[in-house]
């Protein structure tokens, strides 16, 4: 009886392969047979352009140049990395797994078909994947760009049965793969939608009309002083004064006269300076993301200037911590701020040699080069950290404790919890590259070389004279000691009241 259903369902499955075989050459032919005006002189160009994933290349590119700004590079990035996953699966499973023949071209007119036929197996339609977790990459991160990019996607994907060099189930199977790798990038990359709702207090601001009583102080060096202009557009009764970075002390002093809030266009070490200033005075502020690095306005959840334009006139704002190191044993000398992070050992060096190159290759290629510069360092940083004196690569400190695990991961969901997440790279041979390894391995929790601990209060004693210090991407000399601590809910900050 079990032969019997065993030969039954094979052959059911037969009838039901071979009938949905004869329905794919059937629409096949029918593609082939019916005339498409206009789509002869674009669809076979455009399926050669997509050949080897350039023309999503290309279009990652414009998108990451055109849109300048965060979520849009997010998105081009995200595109490529879906599309690489997609690629990686059809040729290295897909093709191998279902060894079927390419269609007959006697039915396709010699205008549309390709002057180079594919080799490959048919089954699943490389194209159609590559098209389809581009797109579908592109849109989980910017939903706009996703349905500028889905036309063109759709297209090339339908090119391949225009051409024909596949079977529509070769299409489809394809497009379902290239979605379902760019949802697989998604879940071990998480898109900024994804992220939990930042459990930030609201705070009282004013509400600015057209931005009038707003000053905004724009650093011109910071790496992005053409947002002065988007500023002025949209908020034209703002006052907007642009200056060199050394004058910035003095602008933002200046300021505080007669400015019922405080604006700042710059990067990190630039709001740095702003946030200082507005929490001394009690004056709210507004950040614009226009430098080379953003992460205090990146960890808000501002990714334009648009943003925090719409914050201003609303009068929506969230009140965030402020990190505070105070030189001497007694606390007596004035404090620094920082916004991000604190940190002695490599870091303050790898912060020099990226201000150093930046302007030369740029702030990414010069933070990857003082990475690998870092990453060989083996001189131990010797302090007394909690009283206890110890040998150290690095001292971290942040303002609120990070998501994920490192000496200095990148995202923090509340930045009013009232904590410093403190991370210690313990010295001796070959730290930052055994480090390097732990995480690589999943095994940084457990590793003798790394410790982590959120804490209110640090006290760090012991420094030698000359120790330099980072904080907020600025370098400093160190005092021989030092105790970091927070200004709890210190400073109020205009946020968009939808992205709380």
């Amino acid at each position: 009886m079990q032969e019997v259903d065993a030969q039954d369902i094979t052959h059911l499955r037969g009838r039901i392969g071979a009938l949905l075989s004869a329905w794919d050459r059937q629409l096949h032919r029918a593609v082939a047979e019916r005339s498409w005006p206009g789509a002869e002189p674009v669809l076979p160009r455009l399926s050669r352009s997509a050949d080897h994933g350039l023309l999503w290349f290309g279009t990652a590119a414009g998108i990451a140049l055109a849109g300048r700004g965060t979520r849009s590079r997010r998105a081009a990035v995200r595109g490529v990395a879906s599309l690489a996953v997609a690629s990686a699966l059809i040729n290295t499973v897909g093709k191998r797994s279902v060894r079927r023949n390419r269609p007959l071209l006697d039915a396709v007119p010699v205008i549309r078909q390709l002057k180079r036929h594919p080799f490959t197996t048919s089954f699943p339609s490389g194209h159609a994947a590559s098209a389809a977790a581009f797109a579908t990459g592109v849109a989980l991160e910017s939903r706009g760009w996703g349905a500028a990019v889905a036309p063109v996607a759709a297209s090339v994907a339908f090119s391949r049965v225009y051409t024909g060099v596949h079977y529509p189930s070769d299409v489809l199977v394809g497009a379902a793969l290239g979605a379902g790798a760019a949802f697989a990038v998604r879940g071990l990359v998480p898109t900024r939608s994804q992220l939990p709702a930042p459990a930030r207090p609201t705070a009282q601001a004013p509400a600015l009309r057209g931005g009038d009583g707003l000053v905004v102080v724009v650093n011109r060096e910071s790496g992005s002083a053409d947002c002065a202009a988007e500023v002025r557009r949209e908020l034209p009764l703002a006052e907007v004064v642009e200056c060199a970075p050394d004058e910035l002390a003095v602008q933002l002093a200046k300021a505080t006269g007669h400015a019922r809030a405080l604006g700042i266009v710059g990067g990190d070490g630039s709001v740095n300076r702003a946030a200082a200033v507005a929490a001394e005075n009690g004056l709210p502020l507004a950040v614009f993301p226009g430098g080379t690095l953003n992460h205090f306005a990146y960890d808000l959840g501002i990714e334009s200037v648009r943003d925090t334009c719409r914050a201003v006139v609303a009068g929506d704002a969230v009140g965030v911590d402020l990190g505070r190191f105070t030189p001497g044993p007694g606390g007596s000398a004035a404090p620094g701020y920082f916004l991000n992070t604190f940190s002695l050992g490599v870091y303050p060096e790898l912060v020099r040699v990226r201000e150093r190159w930046s302007p030369r290759i740029g702030a990414w290629p010069a933070g990857v080069l003082a990475a690998s510069r870092v990453l060989r360092g083996e001189r131990p940083l010797e302090a007394e950290v909690q009283g206890r004196r110890r040998p150290m690569w690095l001292l971290f400190v942040g303002n609120g404790v990070y998501r994920g695990v490192g000496p200095t991961p990148g995202h923090r969901a509340d930045l009013a919890d009232g904590l410093l997440d403190v991370r210690v790279v313990h010295g001796g041979r070959a730290p930052g590259w055994r480090l390097l390894g732990a995480a690589l391995a999943g095994r940084l929790k457990r590793s003798p070389v790394h410790a982590a601990r959120p804490l209110r209060r640090v006290r760090i004693g012991g420094l030698a004279p000359g120790t330099p210090l980072a904080y907020d991407g600025e370098v400093a000399a160190a005092p021989a000691e030092v105790t970091v601590d927070k200004v709890v809910d210190g400073l109020t900050v205009y946020r968009p009241q939808e992205l709380l």
